[in-house]
């Protein structure tokens, strides 16, 4: 008995000598990791160039751009495109498909190079007094269409920007006077400049860089793209060149709790007065894009003004009538983005769906549906006539470049590695969608992670995660923040629910969370906590710990006075205490005056019925709060009232501060910080 006992471990070893030095996945891994990004076809789909960002020893970041020439079916991997030693990013192609165009603060300030595809030196296109944020190249690839920060009355001269900065740091008072929201907006204290679209010529070859512009948003009291995370999406030319159309919200002092963007057709010379498209849309329009003849405009809208969350469709715009349709009305998802077919007749885009991220197909004629490829979230895409470059990542991997043709379930071509390929060493845990039945009897969907080191008949302590927004989802995509493999890597399984008011399962679905934020999602957790104990023998409902940020740390606090049983500790990120101070103090109000039903004075009670701040004396588990001092949009105090509540009870709990954070943690030293010490917390309550 005992040789056959010490045998048989032996043996085990030696056939699967993978699973004998396999360890888990962990922050340390994940900040070191390649990241690839932005697939571009060119030369008609011959050639596919990506963005790649890679770290230093000391995890200092740069990006470069790689091309593989796709009509070579050898295993040679990719080759750097731009040179050692620049960061470069936002890459374009030109018209004529030999070059590339890009971004870079290579000589100080940010400006517009274009290098040849078949390799050589950048050329420097721009020398503006001001940052390059954004461009698009004119379809005659003799222009460029670009967004500066600006203090509008300064017109078309960039130099007065800059002198009024160098003016402004000169002054001995440091003193901001404010006469108008937004006073903040995410990380950033308002100065007075506007994201503002210029026109430049391009220079000819061998010309100097250009270093004047003509605006043509200037008139338009609204950003060109929107802050903080608008982009080139949000700006188009005509395909004449001789005209742009930009999504704006022109609000006024009301910006703070409006989401009225409209489409603004702008003469690309600046002297024509912009043109409102979509005035009679009292919701977000966004994402204009042109057909090849320049008669059609389609575009994405909302039809609820003041809700973020509403369901994007997908519009055609007949420019020489004025009407608008919607393509696919009975399509019951929220389209990201639109890029047309070669021929105009297929509009493509990414949606969120059953807790993916697929690439859908959309006739515009008929407004059919077909899922192109699914499996996992589709973070970006190119097509060349029927070429399909994309980039995906799941629970397993980040984004990888993958290539096939638009064809649905056409084979599919691996460019660049897998997060398992780049870490051989390394064990990530298996995971499976499951389902129950959750509020009014509804279906809701979650996610189960296996631990890395998953053993038949074996109990583990659990990591419950509470994702954001609320309107958001936790599902088979890669986070650089709240990553489920760095808690699988540790020897927890996790569990995820997208409960009632998570996105791509239906408009009604998102709707619910709405003035029910703490009664119908805490029924999905409960619930889904019970379904997944039930249909999962592997987790430890004895040791467990809720994790949550932004909306999830608001459910944190919640759980807190309000169903605290389960738990051994407790994690909040970002996190909303008081339901009423974050109605005054947040900086986009649209969403908590939609998200509660109106502001804090008109309906009080709204603001009270779901407010953590009224069931402290009921908290009792211990509780990390984790809170960055930029954060705007749940500003530090909540996070220090928490830690207040908490001490002055006596509870156990500690307070987790980053000085120069927003609402993420972002730099990798402090995401390495924030991991170790959620894991420190869990490692003291729940073992492991």
């Amino acid at each position: 008995m005992k040789l056959r006992h010490a045998l048989l471990p032996l043996c085990l070893l030696a056939a699967l000598p993978s699973l004998a030095s396999a360890r888990g996945f962990e922050v340390r891994d994940m900040v070191k990791l390649d990241r690839v990004s932005a697939p571009l076809l060119a030369g008609n789909g011959a050639q596919v160039v990506f963005a790649k960002r890679v770290v230093d020893a000391d995890l200092k970041g740069s990006s470069s751009l790689w091309i593989r020439d796709l009509r070579t079916r050898d295993l040679a991997p990719p080759k750097r495109l731009s040179p050692e030693g620049w960061n470069v990013n936002s890459a374009s192609i030109s018209a004529d498909g030999q070059s590339v165009y890009f971004l870079s603060a290579r000589n100080g300030s940010q400006q517009l190079y274009v290098m040849p595809l078949a390799g050589g030196t950048p050329r420097q296109l721009t020398d503006f007094a001001l940052d390059v944020d954004s461009y698009r190249i004119s379809p005659q690839d003799d222009r460029v269409l670009f967004s500066a920060g600006v203090f509008q009355d300064c017109g078309s001269d960039l130099t007065c920007t800059s002198k009024r900065l160098d003016a402004a740091k000169a002054d001995k008072s440091s003193a901001q006077i404010y006469d108008s929201m937004f006073v903040r907006h995410w990380d950033t204290w308002a100065d007075g400049r506007r994201n503002t679209l210029f026109v430049a010529p391009l220079p000819a070859a061998g010309a100097a860089a250009v270093k004047g512009a003509s605006a043509i948003s200037a008139t338009l009291a609204g950003d060109a793209p929107s802050k903080p995370f608008g982009g080139n999406d949000d700006f188009v030319w005509s395909p004449d060149g001789t005209s742009v159309v930009a999504s704006i919200r022109v609000q006024g002092n009301q910006e703070p709790w409006s989401t009225n963007f409209d489409l603004y057709k702008l003469d690309a010379t600046g002297k024509a007065a912009p043109v409102n498209l979509t005035a009679a849309n009292p919701a977000w329009d966004a994402g204009p894009v042109f057909s090849a003849d320049g008669k059609t405009l389609f575009y994405r809208a909302m039809k609820r003004p003041g809700f973020e969350a509403d369901r994007f469709g997908l519009m055609a715009l007949d420019l020489a009538s004025g009407k608008a349709r919607e393509i696919a009305p009975q399509w019951d998802r929220s389209a990201d983005g639109i890029t047309l077919s070669a021929d105009g007749g297929t509009v493509y885009t990414t949606a969120q769906d059953m807790g993916e991220h697929p690439l859908f197909a959309v006739k515009v004629a008929d407004g059919a549906v077909s899922k192109v490829v699914g499996e996992g979230s589709i973070s970006a895409f190119d097509i060349a006539g029927d070429t399909l470059a994309f980039s995906r990542n799941s629970l397993k991997s980040g984004d990888q470049v993958f290539t096939s043709t638009t064809a649905a379930g056409a084979p599919q071509r691996a460019i660049t590695q897998s997060a398992g390929e780049m870490l051989p060493d390394v064990n990530f845990g298996d995971f499976e969608q499951f389902s129950f039945k959750g509020w009014n009897n509804e279906t809701v969907h979650g996610y189960v992670v296996k631990p890395h080191d998953y053993q038949e008949g074996k109990k583990y302590p659990v990591a419950f995660l509470i994702h954001g927004g609320p309107q958001g989802s936790f599902g088979n995509g890669w986070s650089n923040r709240w990553n489920p493999q760095t808690y699988a890597g540790q020897g927890y399984a996790v569990v995820m629910i997208d409960f009632h008011g998570s996105t791509g399962y239906g408009q009604a679905f998102t709707d619910a969370i709405s003035q029910h934020w703490g009664d119908r999602p805490l029924e999905d957790l409960q619930k889904g906590w019970a379904a997944a104990q039930q249909q999962y023998s592997f987790l430890n409902g004895d040791k467990a710990c809720a994790l949550g940020a932004s909306y999830g740390g608001f459910m944190v606090n919640w759980i807190a006075g309000n169903w605290n049983e389960p738990w051994k500790c407790l994690v909040n990120h970002d996190g909303v205490f008081d339901q009423r101070a974050m109605g005054y103090a947040t900086e986009e109000l649209w969403f908590t005056e939609w998200e509660q039903g109106g502001t804090p004075y008109d309906v009080p009670q709204n603001y009270e019925k779901f407010n953590p701040v009224n069931h402290v004396a009921n908290w009792k588990k211990p509780m990390l709060v984790v809170q960055g001092q930029l954060d705007y949009r749940i500003p530090v105090e909540q996070g220090l009232a928490t830690f207040t509540a908490l001490q002055r009870q006596g509870i156990e709990s500690k307070f987790l501060y980053f000085p120069d954070e927003n609402h993420w943690v972002l730099k990798p030293h402090n995401s390495v910080k924030w991991h170790d010490t959620v894991n420190d917390w869990l490692k003291q309550h729940i073992g492991q």
